[in-house]
């Protein structure tokens, strides 16, 4: 496929963020003192922690605060702020290592971020935590392992988990919830093993929206969408629960509910290279009963021999709709599909859903890949695009021609 690709999108600036343009799926916008824009964003991998860039003019992007991890042996691919703190999440790359958890940041001065207090979720089955969500400067949810939690399958490593962090100083868990079966000391049985692609039976995004703060909508990797009442946080109860798995090839990432439409978005990642776990989709699932979720369509996709040219092609992530300052839809949805960019669709009839707009820049120099890898993205209430690569490009601001 020729690049670059631009339908409906025009690229107003581009900052490869001092040479380190690794992003994870981590980017999130700080209203910031003085009236400034800065957007933070995680590396998808060592040596670099996160990075700020003061983006008030979108056209001329500028990197104000980038710091290192203490070692390539952890990864911070998640962050969100609220107000004027910051939540980083710690991913060791094996279990029982160090750092593991969560680190809260004052970032007041965003030229000089402060660290406020670290949620240790290291132990011996656990790599820590891989994503958070943090959006009412109350109470962060994530993907967590813990000191205390055994999972049958070091595969299955990562559950849901809530933390009361309203004095930010003093974080305390609120409550967690695993797949039953998972757990060494569950009364039921183990979880059934993907019989090709297994990668695990454990949560991946969190997400509570403030539309219906008793439930939590959790992608569970290859436990398929999970919708959680939380009304009592302290005990997660199940409530809804959908899985393609098999026989499509697995990784729930993104459940995102469209409240005004009884719709659930959700995304299964693409984890393998040149196709190997193709079809990656991003499902349209009907939740007028959230204890009978059906699927009623899939977002549409170029063929993969267009796409799959040395890296991944599939879906991943999704804008989410997040509060802030934040665009919000309920029928476009925005996506990143690696290899595939960020693509647009109108789900106005969710049972035929269109494309409407897509953006795939120039293969980054210095990249290990052919191709860009589109991997995260974030939406501000301008409709202004923040696009991010996964290896080197760094950040591409876009903006809607529609």
């Amino acid at each position: 496929m020729a690049q670059p690709e631009a339908h409906n999108f025009r690229l107003i600036s581009h900052d490869t963020m001092r040479g380190f343009g690794n992003v994870g799926e981590g980017i999130s916008l700080q209203l910031a003192p003085g009236g400034r824009r800065i957007m933070w964003m995680a590396h998808e991998c060592a040596p670099k922690n996160f990075t700020a860039v003061d983006v008030t003019d979108p056209t001329k992007p500028r990197v104000i605060a980038q710091t290192d991890l203490p070692h390539r042996n952890v990864r911070s691919n998640s962050l969100e702020i609220c107000d004027n703190v910051m939540a980083v999440a710690y991913q060791t790359g094996t279990h029982g290592a160090t750092p593991a958890g969560i680190e809260l940041f004052d970032i007041s001065k965003p030229e000089e971020p402060r660290s406020i207090s670290f949620i240790d979720r290291s132990g011996p089955r656990s790599r820590g935590v891989h994503q958070l969500w943090f959006i009412d400067g109350k109470t962060i949810h994530c993907s967590s392992g813990a000191a205390d939690f055994m999972p049958r399958n070091l595969k299955d490593d990562q559950c849901y988990a809530a933390f009361d962090v309203s004095d930010p100083t003093k974080p305390r868990e609120l409550g967690r919830w695993w797949y039953p079966g998972t757990e060494e000391r569950d009364e039921a049985p183990p979880v059934p093993r993907h019989p090709k692609f297994d990668t695990g039976w454990r949560a991946h995004n969190t997400n509570i929206y403030p539309e219906r703060p008793d439930r939590a909508y959790v992608g569970y990797i290859d436990g398929g969408a999970c919708v959680l009442d939380i009304s009592d946080i302290g005990k997660p109860k199940l409530v809804g629960h959908w899985n393609p798995h098999p026989p499509f090839p697995g990784f729930t990432h993104t459940v995102m509910p469209l409240f005004d439409r009884d719709l659930l978005v959700v995304s299964d990642e693409c984890v393998r290279t040149e196709g190997a776990d193709w079809p990656k989709l991003v499902w349209l699932l009907d939740a007028r009963r959230e204890d009978n979720l059906i699927s009623v369509s899939t977002l549409p996709l170029p063929p993969m021999e267009d796409y799959a040219i040395g890296g991944r092609y599939g879906a991943h992530n999704l804008w989410e709709n997040r509060t802030g300052p934040a665009f919000q839809s309920s029928t476009l949805v925005f996506g990143t599909y690696f290899g595939g960019g960020l693509r647009v669709h109108d789900i106005t009839d969710p049972l035929q859903p269109k494309e409407v707009a897509s953006y795939i820049p120039d293969p980054p120099e210095g990249s290990p890949m052919k191709a860009a890898m589109i991997n995260d993205v974030y939406v501000d209430e301008n409709r202004l695009v923040y696009a991010v690569d996964r290896f080197a490009g760094g950040l591409y601001v876009l903006e809607m021609t529609i």
